[in-house]
């Protein structure tokens, strides 16, 4: 074979190969996508499950321009501090914990947020907290006045279930002591005496965090409801009480008809610099599969059932935090802004 013709077959091999490459690489800006860091608690948590299971959805509402990838920490509290330090674009959170953050209370005191305070995103779903115990010791409890100064593990520590019941705590007057344990250890505590309760909680009256469901087919379990003048302080300081259904979450008896949980309502929330049209965008996109999520997960029941109802009341529960441009005109969309709220701005 001659050089020329050995140099005109390269050349053709070369530019098969090249042509080859060029079709199959995909585009320049798939090539540098974008990236959404969504910070949740830790991964045994039912926050880091849901936020695990949606990052497939908000790829495809940001028409694959973002790589959304979700990062736990020890605890809530962490997870909303990382997107205020440019840590993570999305973080978790709760009324009760956004209450704290611009009142500058317990985990936000003397708190100044190196990029900026979240503002009100979205509102995901309801938890309601309540007391549970081995069911072999149900006996010796009858209200929550009998775990006050005692050891008990209220969810792990700055998580919105262990400030739900602080805050309980304090209309009631009772003395909140606080025992560290790993979550999964749950059940080793409960029945080894470490503790002698441990806070349960459902989301939308239904689903259990997966650290209980572990617990509650390792060990029986009961609840211990607030007895009657518990609940009516409770309602005094402003807190509400939710009935639920103990057979839509637990598999077994927990020695009560009607579970009281008091509630709080779950979010995941950004900075106010976080362009207008990625929150829109992913708003969009869940309200359009609010039915998908329930059957995904009966967490979203409540979600599905009225998801701008609960945008609304997460808002209003702390009506004078500024709302994000995104979920603004979302709302103006399904009419149902008020012109009371401020939209929050960059810087």
């Amino acid at each position: 074979m001659t050089r020329a013709r050995l140099f005109v077959l390269s050349a053709v091999a070369v530019g098969g190969i090249a042509a080859a490459l060029a079709w199959t690489l995909p585009p320049a800006e798939a090539q540098q996508r974008k990236s959404l860091r969504w910070a949740t608690s830790s991964v045994d948590s039912y926050g880091y499950k849901v936020a695990a299971s949606m990052t497939k959805m908000v790829e495809e509402a940001l028409g694959g321009e973002y790589t959304v990838t979700v990062q736990p920490y020890p605890q809530t509290t962490a997870a909303t501090k990382a997107a205020m330090e440019d840590s993570a674009e999305i973080g978790y959170t709760a009324d009760i914990g956004m209450t704290e953050l611009y009142a500058g209370d317990g985990g936000f005191k003397n708190y100044n947020p190196a990029k900026g305070k979240l503002v009100h995103t979205w509102y995901a779903y309801p938890m309601e907290s309540f007391m549970a115990v081995s069911a072999k010791d149900a006996g010796k409890y009858k209200c929550l006045k009998d775990f006050s100064g005692k050891p008990v593990f209220y969810t792990t520590a700055g998580f919105m279930n262990w400030l739900n019941f602080r805050r309980m705590y304090k209309a009631l007057d009772y003395d909140f002591k606080h025992v560290q344990i790993d979550a999964k250890t749950n059940s080793d505590a409960m029945q080894g005496g470490t503790i002698i309760g441990s806070v349960a909680y459902t989301v939308s009256g239904k689903a259990l965090a997966p650290y209980w469901k572990e617990t509650e087919v390792r060990m029986d379990v009961s609840v211990i409801n607030p007895c009657a003048d518990e609940v009516a302080k409770l309602k005094a300081a402003g807190l509400s009480i939710t009935p639920v259904d103990p057979k839509g979450a637990f598999s077994k008896d927990v020695g009560v008809k009607e579970i009281l949980g008091v509630p709080i309502l779950f979010a995941y929330n950004v900075r106010a610099d976080l362009p207008e049209d990625i929150v829109y965008r992913m708003l969009s996109a869940f309200y359009k599969n609010r039915d998908k999520l329930a059957s995904l997960d009966p967490g979203f029941s409540a979600l599905a059932k009225d998801f701008v109802g609960m945008q609304v009341s997460g808002i209003s529960a702390n009506a004078d935090i500024p709302v994000h441009a995104g979920l603004a005109k979302f709302l103006k969309e399904h009419k149902a802004w008020n012109d009371k709220w401020t939209v929050g701005k960059s810087g």
